[in-house]
């Protein structure tokens, strides 16, 4: 692979020249290196030196350093307002829990360090002077788009059983193809992720499922096992090759699934949301006297098994209630009409309410394609309306009303509940378009509301 020159930020080529005028050896190394011969900008820059923790003390003497992890041979450097992370160069001991070494002992040699990690890509250094290193072959791996481990893969994912996921994502995230032996012991080992901290799993899985959506497509198609695997997940295992015995259908129910997933757009809420949105179907699976299979409620038992799911994760409460919320109204469908719009709006809130739009239209796409065109096209004047009510400044919350609690307060109603429901009233009735959203009118039907609440047939 030819191996064009790249820019290492100032402060990190500074870092490296000062260990280096000490007498030290120092690259930058793994996934910045990989990132820059892609011509991506990367997200950090990992600096490594044969300098021991005391050496690297007293090299960056007088410059602003944090010892953060010197046990493990990590000093960071504060420089431009970024902090600098610089290792000691290190071979690892037993992973007997796999996950984490027992120990790390202290090399000098560079190699040593590149050799103990996951994959050929990520195993490259980088120095503005010396070029690139890169001992194990991840620049002709990355130009030939493989995924290799370093060694042998069997060893590294006995290692650290995290690195199974982390293959699948970076062969999504990179467009990569794992290599035969490095795809064996992948699909091999995946029961040891269940070694893994749920949190863990959890991050690759986000990390995974924001990648492209063509690369995306054809990684969880290959290695569909390993998210059935995960807490929660084992559901999963039914989708492969199940029928979905439907004319809306004509593909199996994960294929149906994958086609929803790459649909969407790359956000975590809705990759989640368009992966655990059909889990309902095989629980709720009925057929009629035809031989059609319907399946009544899914969404609802989907929401629960993905709620069931993500919390033995331990996915965070906010994306937790994203994703179960829009599994459960996925398959909600309201004609498409102004006051819906203003109504959906004032209940969801703008993201909300497109993540659902969104989430409908991925799963429309993964329908038989007969069926498409009438649901693209009510999706499709549901998205006109959405962006007409936000345009022309509709009102469709409480806080929109021309009107508030104080102003009837004002005009003598009392404090307490009916204060409210007079509001939602008014509400409602301008969502509806039978209200302007004028003082005068909204006063004038609060207080004809009110008379009709307190006349004997409302007692």
């Amino acid at each position: 692979m030819s191996v064009p020159a790249f820019a290492i930020p100032g402060p990190a080529a500074a870092i490296l020249e000062r260990l280096e005028s000490r007498g030290h050896e120092a690259w930058a190394v793994g996934g910045c290196v990989r990132d820059s011969l892609l011509g991506l900008s990367p997200h950090d820059w990992d600096l490594c030196t044969s300098a021991t923790p005391e050496e690297m003390t007293a090299a960056f003497s007088g410059w602003p350093v944090i010892p953060t992890g010197l046990r493990h041979g990590t000093l960071t450097v504060r420089l431009e307002k970024q902090n600098w992370e610089v290792t000691t160069y290190r071979a690892d001991g037993d992973y007997t829990d796999h996950r984490r070494p027992d120990s790390v002992r202290f090399v000098t040699r560079v190699e040593e360090d590149l050799s103990r990690r996951d994959f050929t890509v990520n195993a490259m250094a980088w120095h503005p002077v010396r070029g690139l290193l890169d001992p194990f072959g991840g620049a002709a791996d990355l130009k030939a788009r493989v995924l290799r481990c370093v060694g042998d893969p069997r060893r590294r994912f006995e290692e650290d059983a995290l690195r199974i996921l982390r293959g699948a994502r970076f062969a999504a995230r990179y467009g990569l193809t794992a290599e035969e032996a490095t795809a064996a012991a992948i699909h091999q080992g995946r029961g040891e992720l269940r070694r893994v901290a749920p949190e863990r799993c959890m991050m690759e899985l986000r990390r995974l499922l924001v990648a492209p959506g063509d690369r995306l497509g054809l990684v969880l198609r290959v290695f569909w096992d390993l998210l059935c695997v995960l807490p929660g997940l084992a559901y999963l295992r039914e989708m492969p090759g199940y029928d979905q015995q439907n004319p809306h259908h004509d593909r199996d129910l994960m294929e149906h699934t994958l086609a929803a997933v790459v649909s969407v757009p790359p956000k975590e809420a809705l990759r989640l949301a368009a992966l655990l949105h059909d889990g309902g179907k095989p629980c709720c699976r009925t057929v009629d006297g035809k031989g059609v299979a319907h399946y009544y409620g899914h969404p609802k038992a989907g929401a629960g098994l993905a709620n069931a799911a993500l919390r033995r994760l331990r996915c965070e409460n906010a994306l937790r209630v994203k994703v179960v919320d829009l599994i459960e109204r996925h398959d909600l469908w309201v004609p498409p009409t102004l006051p819906a719009a203003r109504r959906w709006l004032g209940r969801l809130g703008e993201e909300a309410l497109r993540d659902l739009l969104a989430l409908q239209r991925g799963d429309t796409l993964g329908h038989a394609p007969d069926c498409q065109p009438p649901r693209l096209a009510r999706l499709d004047q549901w998205e006109a309306l959405v962006d007409q009510v936000l345009a022309e400044g509709d009102c469709f919350t409480l806080r929109d009303l021309a009107i508030n609690g104080n102003d009837l307060l004002a005009a003598g109603f009392q404090a307490g509940p009916e204060l409210g429901r007079a509001l939602r009233h008014l509400l409602g009735e301008v969502q509806e378009g039978r209200l302007e959203n004028d003082k005068a009118v909204l006063l004038d039907e609060a207080r004809n509301y009110a008379g009709a609440s307190q006349s004997p047939e409302h007692q």
